[in-house]
């Protein structure tokens, strides 16, 4: 089992360049991968894609480009000389008009802004793109692990949780079949307390306690949790993704849960089903995490 959240970082450098994916997942019902890249970079999106499809199957997860290229070759000056006449022009105007020395030097121009333009040239894509592939994979890899973690974690918390389910099931189980007994002896004492020593009629004594009976068997719901549990233990020592499978299993598990509460006429037996239902909403609460 894998959690959705967790982050990855891959690093790939050649000579001069280097390529760095950083990747961010959270929880989501489906896979959803966001990635913020530079225009200038757009043609390594779908390698970064695929290379997130190719281990991620559920999840938000963003993904982050920084790519430098610090080759000397790879740079070129470009001069706004329009910009750069009217400043001249400006500078010689002003000198006149108040009779300042001219201190207006080369050096000044080119610090001035949006005179100089720095460009990149054009890069080698296909040097980019197997750049971007080994970092995308480093990266995936490195959350990979991390979910991995979280995952063994979250199994943990999980386990315990349905054990404690089976725990109150089992004395569910033990205590359903004292409840008709108790409802039978019940009813016979408040009768005789009614007649007041009237003779009772043990046929009709028999029918109601039969009716009781079958209104609060809940030997049915006993029986398809037991298997929806034994279902999500299953799930939980998978290798493959289970969280939406989960979701449905613990679904059901509480369509069983809230029957067996609306059958009990026992405080025991609901005391019972309440502490499942706190039990399975834990559960339904960290399976969203879950991949």
């Amino acid at each position: 089992m894998k959690s959705m959240t967790g982050y990855g970082k891959g690093v790939a450098a050649d000579g001069t360049r280097t390529f760095t994916v950083e990747l961010k997942a959270v929880n989501n019902r489906y896979l959803e991968i966001g990635c913020k890249v530079p225009k200038t970079l757009a043609y390594t999106e779908e390698i970064l894609r695929t290379c997130v499809k190719e281990t991620i199957r559920r999840g938000s997860v963003d993904v982050y480009v920084n790519y430098e290229n610090k080759s000397e070759t790879n740079k070129h000056i470009e001069v706004d000389f329009a910009l750069a006449g009217e400043l001249v022009k400006t500078s010689k105007l002003l000198r006149t008009q108040y009779c300042l020395d001219d201190d207006f030097q080369v050096t000044a121009l080119m610090r001035t802004a949006d005179v100089l333009k720095v460009t990149a040239g054009d890069d080698d894509e296909n040097i980019v793109k197997a750049l971007a592939k080994r970092a995308a994979s480093e990266a995936v890899k490195n959350l990979d692990e991390m979910r991995a973690v979280e995952g063994a974690s979250l199994k943990a918390d999980l386990k315990l949780l349905t054990e404690n389910i089976i725990g109150y099931l089992e004395k569910a189980v033990k205590r359903a079949p004292s409840v008709v007994a108790e409802y039978r002896d019940k009813l016979k004492a408040r009768i005789q307390e009614a007649l007041d020593g009237v003779e009772i009629d043990e046929s009709r004594l028999l029918n109601e306690t039969a009716f009781f009976a079958d209104k609060a068997d809940i030997n049915e719901e006993i029986s398809r949790l037991t298997s929806h549990i034994n279902q999500f233990l299953h799930c939980l020592d998978s290798n493959e993704p289970q969280g939406r499978k989960m979701d449905f299993i613990s679904q059901e598990m509480n369509r069983e849960i809230n029957t067996m509460g609306s059958k009990s006429n026992d405080k025991e037996l609901t005391e019972l089903v309440v502490a499942m239902k706190n039990e399975l909403e834990k559960i339904k609460e960290q399976i969203r995490n879950a991949e």
